[in-house]
């Protein structure tokens, strides 16, 4: 008999700690493919000039609680600047879509940390969509913005210089040693 109630009691258990495990991992499996290009021709060439900067997922970052700006890449993807030369992308769990933010997001933290598979993304859409979402954050991805600001800066350089010397070759040749007069 006492073996029994034993027995539900430890496959209770045993699903409360499966039901644990996928409220700590988010519920869904972990994937560390990055973002795939859901908008605009626009938006996706911008997604792709980003995740060419983008890190490996973190699982936090924190900030000072206001955004500097932000920019909408697609339907579950957006890039957020918490300073003018620190950004993040950010990857939302469906069914959010982020195509319908026109007014306003903000986001959830703890002590000014913002965390994947914890806190979320509010957008308001009222008038474009379904009103207020409130989006869980699947994928933190931190964007090396000072070095995508010099890579952009270095070739607009080229460009600029090889618009003013057209005719130049990217590579010329090496000058040639001096020829010297027959002699007589």
């Amino acid at each position: 008999m006492r073996g029994s109630r034993l027995l539900p009691a430890l496959a209770a258990a045993a699903a409360f700690a499966a039901l644990l495990t996928g409220c700590v991992t988010g519920g869904t499996p972990a994937d560390s493919s990055p973002p795939a290009p859901t908008g605009t021709p626009a938006e996706q060439r911008a997604l792709e000039h980003y995740l060419a900067y983008a890190g490996p997922p973190i699982p936090y970052f924190t900030w000072l609680g206001q955004f500097y700006s932000w920019e909408g890449l697609g339907k579950d993807t957006l890039v957020v600047f918490t300073v003018p030369d620190e950004a993040y992308l950010l990857k939302v769990w469906p069914p959010c879509d982020l195509r319908f933010v026109v007014y306003a997001i903000g986001i959830t933290s703890t002590a000014r940390t913002i965390y994947a598979h914890t806190d979320s993304l509010t957008i308001n859409s009222a008038g474009t969509g379904p009103g207020r979402w409130r989006c869980p954050i699947d994928e933190i991805r931190r964007i090396d913005y000072r070095r995508m600001r010099a890579d952009e800066r270095a070739q607009a350089q080229q460009s600029k210089a090889a618009q003013q010397n057209p005719a130049a070759p990217a590579n010329p040749a090496p000058p040639l040693p001096p020829q010297n007069p027959p002699h007589q």
